[in-house]
This record gives C-alpha cells, structure tokens and sequence, in this order.
C-alpha cells in the first residue's frame, strides 16, 4: 500500500473519496514538509499551485488588517486540506497560513488534483462542500461579531478550543495562544481580553497557569456564550 492509501488522516477531507490507483498517483506526485513553529505554509497574496493536507500540528488562518495587524479566521487541524478556494477560483491566497506548533504536511500539486477533481465526482463534490463548510462558518463568525458582546465571544472561542483540540494532562488548553492571538480571533483589543481573563479567573469560569488557561466551570461558561 501507499502511504497516502495508509494515511488516517485523509479520511478527515475531501481526500476519502479517491481510489486506490489515484491514491498511488497522488504518493508518487505529493512532497512532505516538515514545518516549525511560527514559520509559514504559505503568505497572503501567494500563488500556491496545489494543495495542503495537514498530517500532524495545528496552524493558523490569519488576514492581514488595515492597522497591520493579523486577524485569526480560522484554526486547522490535521486531516483538513488548505489551498482549495485558491485552486477552484485560481486566485492567489486571500490568507496566511501559520504553524501554532511544529507540523507535518503534505503538498499535492494542482495538476492531479484538478485531474482528480474532473475524473472522480466524489472527490469534487466533497471538495466542493468543504468550500462551502468554510463560506457557512465565515458567516457565522460575522454574526457572532456582529451580534454577540465581547465576553460572549471570549466564552464561546474558549469552548472551542477545548472542544475542538482537547486539553493537556493539567487541564489547561492544548492549544496556546497568545493573549493577542485570542483577542484576535474574538475581534477586541489585547487589553480588553486580558482584562476579561482575568474577570473569568476571580469568579471561578477558568484557571490562569502562567499563559495556560483551563476551563474550570464548563456549564457557566456555555451559558455565557449563549
């Protein structure tokens, strides 16, 4: 077997639905990458040609503001494919993409993939509903912008996190971000979210360790968010 045919990951994407010989032709065509923390997969503004299946490691989605600071769209996890609104409209990148840990990822160029894409309907379809996965969540973080207080907003992303990338041994986050990066991703200034950490820390919602934080009272926190 190949080892894109052995890979647990793809059954996460639009990659299940290809066949054992187009699984042979994508391993002899794909490059693995072994990306560090903080160094980019590609910038915004980049013509990539192909796309990315995340193997291992957690990245970011950022936008570039008008203050020149980064906007966090998005967190990816392994198994999720980036790139694939730029090769369907063959448009550059509208965003960067940043390694939040070291990461392992795997580049398949455009020439296969669109041969994937126009040979199997399967395969595009799901390529196609991943797109439209991303439009749907687009407009649901507007509207929790739009809608929803900052404490909400901080309150919801926490439950996020811990939902969608668990938790370490001490309870705190598995993924750490920066006070920055998480004012970012709820649209405030750094200020403000520290500010707000610290208001859930003295009523007892989570637990400050150093830069860890961990979600204490799950319940409260969900009513909050709401």
């Amino acid at each position: 077997m190949s080892k894109c045919e052995q890979c647990i990951v793809r059954q996460f994407s639009s990659l299940k639905a290809l066949n054992k010989e187009e699984l042979l032709k994508m391993a002899e065509c794909k490059t693995s990458y072994i990306i560090k923390k903080g160094e980019p997969i590609f910038e915004e503004g980049e013509t990539t040609n192909g796309i990315f299946c995340i193997k291992d490691g957690v990245c970011k989605l950022t936008k570039l503001s008008a203050n020149g600071k980064d906007q966090i769209v998005k967190l990816v996890k392994p198994g999720e494919l980036l790139g694939q609104r730029s090769l369907i409209s063959e448009e550059p990148t509208n965003l960067s993409a940043v390694a939040l840990e070291d990461m392992e990822v795997c580049f398949i160029p455009k020439k296969e993939i669109m041969e994937f894409f126009n040979e199997n309907n399967q395969f595009s379809m799901n390529m196609m509903k991943s797109v439209c996965g991303d439009l749907k969540d687009a407009d649901d973080h507007m509207v929790s912008l739009a809608q929803k207080s900052v404490k909400e907003r901080l309150a919801e992303t926490l439950l996020e996190l811990e939902d969608t990338f668990g938790k370490n041994d001490d309870g705190s986050l598995h993924i750490q971000l920066s006070r920055e990066e998480l004012a970012g991703m709820i649209g405030t200034a750094t200020e403000s979210c520290i500010r707000l950490l610290s208001e859930f820390n003295k009523i007892g919602l989570i637990e400050l360790i150093g830069k860890k934080i961990a979600i204490i009272d799950r319940n409260k926190l969900k009513r909050m968010a709401e």
